[in-house]
């Protein structure tokens, strides 16, 4: 026993020989610069969002430590506490001086990323992807430049320029870690919901390397179904099946198209119109609708294919019911939409959102440059300036002309167009002069316009001892854009003040019993512009005319008539056999080409306008005429 013992004392002390002292190696000793303690209580006041203290030291910091290593990140934090406080110009300028002065740093690929982000949330949208667009990739980490892509990409979205985004989205998703990418996905979506089918594949066909195309055009097919944009879904769907057959998602994408085509897409031979049926313009909307179902009439006995089926929901002229009924119009599934002929811009931005073509009935301007779904079909103030110009010019030879004009919006429209039309021609306007709307006695204006009068040189053969020359207008023509009523009342006064031995020319308001009525001796010969004439020569005006008076016991004037025309093209569209989507109904209308209707011929351009021939008429006793345009 005592023999274990022995054994055991040895071997513990052999333990502790083996393990003894030995030398120690230390740790190099840290270096420590005064500033850190300044720095360090800065940031713990960062930390606590106390940006008041915190900016106090972090400028102590700089004051006393220029040179510090710390300084760069210093003037990070306050261009960081300047952007939170909402300043964002003092933001920048401590960015760019941080990259004037420490090019180097590493903090300096923030600082550049995050002068975008003051420049976003300010709402320089322009400036962001501008000075983006200068700041080298090799200076960035990849972290800055998927920031980059992503603000660069946000900003092409708020000035409403989704295919560019969606290129800046793309960019970003192949540079995004894996549990990241979903974020990005949402915004690729977001982008591709505005962007055409052959964009999108377009765009992912660019970024095949970096990521997997089929899947992307699978998933922009879902998104585009999601939005209800079932046109595009199917478009993208059925690129994917055809490129893509031996895809796993494949099947469901076919079964997805199938139940679009059921469900969404328009159905054949059906139109929607808008009109306001009930509300202050009813008796004008019930009108024009008796007007399209005679044309509906008229093409159903005449068409071999299915009967088209009119929709006709009433606006009661309120946006809002005509928003509501554009909805119903979707679900219906019509091809198109006819109208409406009041609150055209909230009728045009629903349809253009659910990308039906519609075609309103309205004079107002820019109302087709709302979307490429929108068009307009009516007579405008620059087809009737072209049309009374250019026949005043190029066939009755008249080069000088006054405009009298009332002193409002619509007055002033075409007065400034009727001077431009005339000076492309190589004309002149002499004078132009106004009058309140509201006025009766134009004595005053028509004075202004007496007082051109220049004195013809005597001619010798006629030079008598009392008489002297006689006085000659320095115009041969007054366009006077107005009314028959306030036209009724001046017209007579132009020659009471001896404006006479001119040419007059009007609008299409003119074209009215009342003006011949009021002033018939002396509105004998005046010409105007309409954009359509009851009393034409044409068979399809007086088949058009005879079963309108058939049915209202009077003539139809120009929007009744280019209901009927509008009715008639959409009529033909929508049963087409041929046309399978709205989209080629849209494109279908835009490369409309010289449409003979009642209201002349009718093309459209790709601004979703109507071009029309414009019908001159010419006032002979109590009647009106039609003039051969011969300009």
């Amino acid at each position: 026993m005592k023999s274990i013992y022995i054994i055991l004392i040895i071997f513990i002390s052999s333990f502790f020989w083996a393990c003894g002292p030995r030398p120690l190696t230390l740790p190099e000793p840290v270096e420590f610069h005064p500033g850190d303690i300044f720095f360090s209580k800065a940031e713990k006041m960062f930390q606590r969002k106390d940006y008041g203290n915190a900016l106090e030291i972090y400028d102590k910091y700089l004051a006393r430590f220029p040179d510090g290593y710390q300084s760069a990140r210093a003037l990070m934090k306050k261009g960081l506490i300047y952007a939170a406080l909402g300043k964002y110009g003092k933001s920048r300028t401590i960015y760019n001086h941080l990259i004037a002065k420490y090019p180097s740093s590493p903090v300096v690929s923030d600082a550049r990323v995050e002068i975008l982000v003051t420049l976003f949330n300010q709402g320089k949208y322009k400036q962001v992807i501008s000075h983006a667009a200068h700041i080298p990739e090799n200076t960035l980490f990849r972290v800055h430049i998927l920031r980059t892509h992503i603000l660069v990409g946000d900003s092409y979205m708020a000035i409403g320029s989704p295919a560019k985004a969606l290129n800046y989205y793309l960019m970003a998703y192949i540079k995004t870690e894996k549990r990241e990418k979903e974020k990005i996905i949402l915004k690729i979506e977001s982008a591709a919901r505005e962007v055409d089918p052959v964009t999108i594949i377009s765009l992912l066909t660019c970024f095949k390397d970096g990521l997997s195309v089929e899947d992307f055009i699978y998933r922009m097919g879902l998104s585009k179904a999601k939005w209800k944009k079932y046109e595009d879904a199917v478009g993208l769907l059925s690129k994917f099946i055809k490129r893509f057959p031996e895809n796993e998602n494949m099947q469901s994408a076919k079964i997805l198209i199938q139940d679009i085509n059921e469900k969404f897409t328009f159905k054949h031979n059906v139109l929607g119109c808008l009109l306001p049926l009930s509300g202050p313009y009813k008796s004008y909307g019930n009108k024009i609708l008796k007007c399209i179902e005679m044309a509906l009439d008229q093409f159903n006995s005449q068409n071999s294919r299915s009967l088209i089926k009119l929709i006709v929901k009433d606006t009661e002229s309120d946006p809002e019911k005509a928003v509501l009924a554009i909805n119903e119009l979707s679900e219906e599934r019509v091809g198109a939409i006819l109208g409406p002929v009041t609150t055209y811009e909230a009728a045009a931005l629903e349809a253009q959102e659910k990308r039906i073509p519609i075609i309103i009935l309205g004079q107002k301007e820019n109302i087709a440059n709302l979307g490429n779904y929108v068009f307009r079909n009516f007579i405008t103030p620059e087809m009737q300036v072209q049309a009374i110009v250019s026949y005043a010019i190029q066939v009755l030879e008249i080069n000088r002309f006054a405009i009298l004009y009332p002193d409002d919006k619509y007055g002033r429209t075409f007065m400034g167009l009727f001077q431009d039309e005339v000076e492309a021609y190589g004309g002149e306007v002499t004078r132009a002069e106004p009058y309140h709307p509201d006025q009766t006695d134009f004595a005053e204006p028509i004075k202004k316009l007496a007082k051109t009068q220049t004195r013809l040189p005597e001619q010798p053969e006629e030079k008598t001892g009392n008489s002297g020359p006689e006085p000659s207008l320095d115009f041969e023509a007054v366009f006077i854009p107005d009314g028959p009523t306030t036209s009724g009342l001046l017209i007579p006064q132009l020659a009471f003040y001896d404006i006479v031995g001119v040419h007059l020319f009007g609008i299409n308001l003119w074209h009215s019993d009342r003006l011949i009525k009021m002033a018939k001796q002396f509105v004998q010969g005046t010409i105007m512009a309409d954009g359509f004439f009851a009393g034409s020569s044409s068979q399809k005006v007086k088949d058009f005319v005879e079963r309108f008076e058939e049915t209202f016991d009077e003539k139809p004037g120009f929007i009744e008539a280019v209901a009927y025309d509008t009715a008639t093209i959409l009529f033909d569209l929508v049963s087409r056999n041929d046309i399978q989507s709205r989209s080629e109904i849209k494109n279908s209308i835009m490369n409309l080409q010289n449409f003979q209707g009642v209201t002349g011929k009718t093309s459209f351009d790709n601004t979703g306008n109507a071009h029309k021939e414009i019908y001159l008429l010419q006032i002979q006793g109590d009647k009106f005429i039609e003039l051969e345009n011969n300009s």
